[in-house]
């Protein structure tokens, strides 16, 4: 579609068509973007960064754990230990999707500290267990399958990470107050 002047034609100035205006917005919004100096404290777009705490082994991580368009194996890897099931020592494959989710609740909280883990990766003897003695653990919980995380934040309180969390709309979100913790899960979008 194009725009027609209602001008008449003798003013002699060709009238910009609309595609011509948009592009010509974008190139100046661009340039601006580029002459605009980094905030303080931001990161690099080409990286990824998280920090954990697991609260029941006391062991401490931090890595970057995507890089330049790609995952870090290595650092997965550390992820996975970490995360792992710490009343059996079993370590499976934590689902790259659910940190990506981490990594952008941070920066909508604007925050780099550690996530403190509560429960990672469960494996399914320890979840239905857990199941078994308490009416918060769900039979076929995400955790077993690497797609779910229980965690707090040392200098946020929990509401606010709820907050946080349900505006990403990334998967569930389950709100703990007496215990203390955050669920978040990258399956459908729900929250309780």
């Amino acid at each position: 579609m194009r725009l027609r002047s209602s001008m008449p034609a003798k003013l002699g100035r060709a009238v910009p068509t609309r595609r011509q205006l948009l592009i010509g917005g974008a190139s100046l919004a661009l340039s601006i973007a580029a002459l605009r100096p980094a905030a303080a404290g931001t990161r690099p777009a080409t990286e990824r960064r998280l920090a954990f705490r697991n609260l029941h082994t006391e062991e401490q991580l931090e890595t970057v754990y995507w890089r330049d368009g790609d995952y870090d194996a290595t650092a997965l890897d550390a992820i996975n230990h970490i995360l792992r099931d710490h009343r059996t020592g079993e370590i499976k494959d934590i689902d790259p999707n659910l940190l990506d989710s981490l990594d952008r609740l941070q920066d909508e909280l604007g925050t780099r500290e550690p996530f403190q883990i509560i429960s990672g990766y469960r494996s399914p003897k320890t979840n239905a267990r857990l199941a078994g003695s308490s009416d918060g653990v769900a039979k076929r919980s995400l955790h077993v399958e690497g797609k779910a995380i229980d965690v707090r934040l040392a200098s946020c309180d929990i509401a606010t990470l709820r907050d946080a969390a349900l505006a990403l709309r990334a998967g569930g979100v389950g709100y703990y107050p007496k215990s203390d913790f955050v669920h978040l899960d990258i399956g459908r979008v729900r929250a309780w």
